[in-house]
Formats: structure tokens, sequence, C-alpha cells
């Protein structure tokens, strides 16, 4: 066999089409989940949250917290068990085995990537306006938004490596950005300057119970927790996902749930929570409460930009990598899957989810007087929590079915108590959402329903040929990392 012939072997996969690369180790999967948790929902959202229930704000980040570990336990049962790319959609299938269901769960869970860099974009684009003391207009605002998710875009098509390195940059600086803010408030709070006493009272509007108002704080600040069902559609570029994906997960959100917990007593600490609960980049508000001398409080909206564009970024490369696992399965247009033939990116699959993120942050930041970040986010958490919910009774439903391989186990209590949590959390009359989360959901599910329901038309009328495998690039693989490329297995 020639060498161009061993290495076209070596990069694609089973049905002759070119796979995606691994290139994911423990320390890079550990980033990539740390740094897709945290971001636009604790730099963005905590005043929001600090708003449904007063000082008492690190309560709903704790409920959120213990909501997704029981959900993530659910999860590594799954990607250990069956380590594809398709994540949600693939456990779905294989415990109801109903297409539709199948897609629509698919579909809620891309769609929540989208949601979620949308609102990233939107608070870049407020953090960026504050940082340089613009008198922004609305309008503004929306073409900065707009101008950023360009440059996600970009940073997508060159890969999953170079977009990895990016993230491991902007995890750093995210991170140091908290540090910050609980470092300075820790000084602040010792001084005796700040209010203690607020950390520990709660307040909850006229027209809520304490109960209603913290499951409505709750549905908000799961949005700040989201974030580890990523990883898992980076499966397929993940070296040993068996072994590596349960104690790096757990690592990862025991870190963000710490830290949450802390940036949001500090906050109610420093900043009364009607100054805090207005403040469209709250925590920028708290380090120039609490140090207004400081020179370096004057960063800390750039440090936000940097967090969530990470944000941004890390969910549309899993939006874009569920439609490509998806499309490589018949349910959306086969050119979906298409990777380029030198990047070897789903390049498609990348453009597509990007016009669905420009339609959705002009649509609502057109809207007078619309909460842009707390509406978008309340929708990845919307549409998440009804996934994770399926998700958990798939974790039950599967038990019966056994693989040779050794994998991780959630029992029999953590997933049922999960599937009940996430319901609850999904119901409008139990969670306290906004009308307008459940259109916007509506909407973008009703969009992909009407593209599936054109795909199975017309896969039912037209024969579908033998694939044809994409162009592969003349290169050597790396001989001292023989497993950078692996076949493809239909996950369905």
């Amino acid at each position: 066999m020639s060498r161009t012939d061993a290495t076209s072997s070596a990069v694609q996969g089973s049905d002759g089409r070119p796979e995606l690369k691994r290139v994911m180790g423990p320390g890079l999967l550990l980033l990539f989940i740390v740094g897709d948790i945290l971001g636009t929902g604790i730099y963005a959202l905590t005043g929001q949250v600090a708003g449904e229930v007063g000082g008492a704000a690190w309560l709903p980040f704790v409920i959120a917290f213990a909501v997704a570990l029981v959900t993530a336990s659910s999860y590594l049962e799954l990607v250990t068990k069956y380590p594809q790319a398709a994540g949600a959609a693939l456990y779905v299938h294989k415990a109801f085995g109903k297409h539709f269901l199948t897609f629509l769960v698919g579909f809620a869970v891309m769609c929540s990537g989208i949601t979620s860099a949308s609102a990233a974009s939107r608070a870049f684009a407020a953090n960026l306006v504050t940082g340089f003391g613009i008198d922004a207009g609305n309008l503004l605002v929306l073409l900065i938004a707009l101008g950023f998710m360009c440059l996600v875009l970009l940073a997508n098509l060159r890969g999953a490596a170079e977009s990895l390195k990016a993230n491991v940059l902007l995890t750093a600086v995210e991170l140091s950005g908290l540090l910050l803010v609980i470092l300075i408030s820790g000084y602040f709070i010792a001084g005796g300057n700040a209010d203690f006493s607020r950390v520990v009272a709660f307040e909850s509007g006229p027209e809520k119970g304490v109960f209603l108002a913290v499951s409505t704080a709750t549905s908000l600040a799961f949005f700040a927790m989201v974030g580890f069902e990523d990883s898992v559609n980076m499966a397929e570029e993940t070296r040993n996902p068996t072994r590596v994906f349960p104690r790096v997960m757990f690592t990862g959100l025991g870190i963000t749930g710490l830290i949450y917990v802390l940036v949001s007593v500090c906050a109610v600490a420093v900043v009364p929570v009607g100054r805090l609960a207005s403040s469209e980049t709250p925590l920028a508000t708290v380090v120039r409460t609490a140090a207004p001398d400081f020179p370096i409080a004057d960063l800390l909206p750039f440090i936000s930009m940097f967090a969530v564009a990470n944000s941004a970024l890390i969910n549309m490369m899993m939006a874009s990598r569920l439609l490509y696992g998806m499309s490589r399965q018949g349910v959306l247009p086969p050119s979906l899957a298409k990777v380029h033939a030198v990047r070897r990116t789903p390049q498609v699959a990348i453009l597509f989810t990007t016009v669905i993120a420009f339609g959705l942050i002009t649509f609502v930041s057109l809207r007078p007087d619309s909460p842009v970040v707390a509406l978008l986010g309340g929708t990845t958490s919307l549409l998440l929590l009804t996934v994770f919910a399926v998700v958990n009774l798939s974790v039950l439903v599967l038990r019966r079915d056994t693989v040779d391989t050794h994998h991780f186990r959630a029992g029999r209590v953590l997933p049922a108590v999960g599937a009940l949590t996430c319901l609850y959390l999904v119901l409008p009359w139990s969670s306290g959402r906004p009308a307008d989360q459940y259109r916007i959901a509506g909407a973008l599910l009703l969009i992909g329903v009407v593209l599936w329901a054109v795909t199975w038309f017309i896969r039912r009328r037209t024969p579908v040929p033998d694939a044809v495998p994409d162009a592969v690039p003349d290169a050597v693989p790396d001989a001292d990392r023989p497993d950078e490329t692996v076949p493809h297995t239909p996950p369905w």
C-alpha cells in the first residue's frame, strides 16, 4: 500500500469520510468543562439571581450545582458506555428508539448552545461599552454583539485544536477575574465595610412566595451551571474518554461550584441587592464598590469580555459538532456533515449555527425593554433542563443494555431524582419563568421540526446514493499518537 493510501485510511472513517481529530487529553478536557461552565452566567446574571431572592443569592447557585451534579452522573454513565459525539441524542435514541424524539432532543441541545452563545455575545458587547465608558444605544450594542459572533465563527472554522488553545487562555483570564472579585471583596469585608448580614437576608417579591422565588432564581442560576453536558459531544475528539471523563467532569463541577458560591456571597455583601440587580455588569459593580481607587478594578469589564467570549466559543463548537453528528446519521441534510478537507472541521454546520445565532441576537435585542442576557440565559436553561429530564430517564431504561467495557455507574436513585427535579424546574407554574422563554424555545424547535420534515420528505422520495468520501489532506498522522483519528461508529 502506498504512503498516500495509508494516510487516507488513517484519517478516514469506516464510511470513507474524514473523521474528527482526537486532540483532547485530561488537561484540555478539564479546561474545556471549567471554561464552558464559568462565564456568562456568573459574570452577567448574579444580579438577576439576587433580585429574585435578595441576599441569599448563593442558595440558588447551590441548588443548581446539586441538580447539575446529579445529572452529570447520568451523563457520565452514558458517555463512558457510549463514547460517541452525538451526546444526548444518542442516549435518547438508544433508550426509546423514536427517531423524532431523538431529533427533538438533539436539536434542543444544539439550540441551547446557540442561545447561550447569543447571551454571551450580548454580555460581551455590554462589557465592552462599559469598559471604554461609551454611552452606547441598543443598536450599537447589537452591532458589537454581531461583530463578536463573526470572530467566534472564524475561530471555530480554524479547528478544535486552535479553539481549545484559545480556550486555555480565555479560561485562565476568566478565572483570574473571578478570583479578583473574591479577593477584593474579601479585603473589603475584612475591613468591616461590607454588610455581611445581607448574605442571610431572604427577600422575594410580593407576587411570589418563598418557594416560587427560590425556584425562579434556581432556574436562572442553572444557566451558570450548564456546560458540563457540552463535553460529551467532544467524546470523539478526546483520548481514552471512558477513563478520563468521570474524574475530569466531577473536578470541573466542584471547582466551578465553589467559585460560584464565593462570588455570590461576596457580591451581595459588598453591593446592595437593588443596585446589583439593576446592573448589566454586576461583578464590575462589585469591584468598583469594594475598591473604587484600585486601578485594576477598571480592568474587570475587559476580563468579563474574555470570560463570556470563552462561553460563546465553546457553545458554538458544541452546537456545530452536534449538528454534524446528527447529519452523519441522516436526520438532517447530509451537507451539514461536510468536513473541511484541510482543517477537518464541520464547516457547513458551523456556518448554519452561526446564521441562527445572528437571527436570534437581532430578534431579541430589538425587542423593547428586553433583558436580553436574562431572557436568552433562561431559555438556555429551559431547553437543557428538558433534555436533562429525558437523559436521566434514559439511564434507567438503558440499564438493560449491557456492554463489554467498564463504565461509570450512576445508580438508580440519582437518575430518578434528577429527572423529577429537572422536570419541576421546567414547568411554568413551578419555575416562574417568563412566557417569552417558552416562545423563543418553541420558535427554535419549530425551525428544527420544519427542517426535519423537509429532510424526511426528500429522503423518502429520493433513493440515498452510496456515500462519497470527502477530500482527504495528503498529510502524515503523528506516529507517536496513532489514535489521532478513529473510525466513526453510527450511534443509531
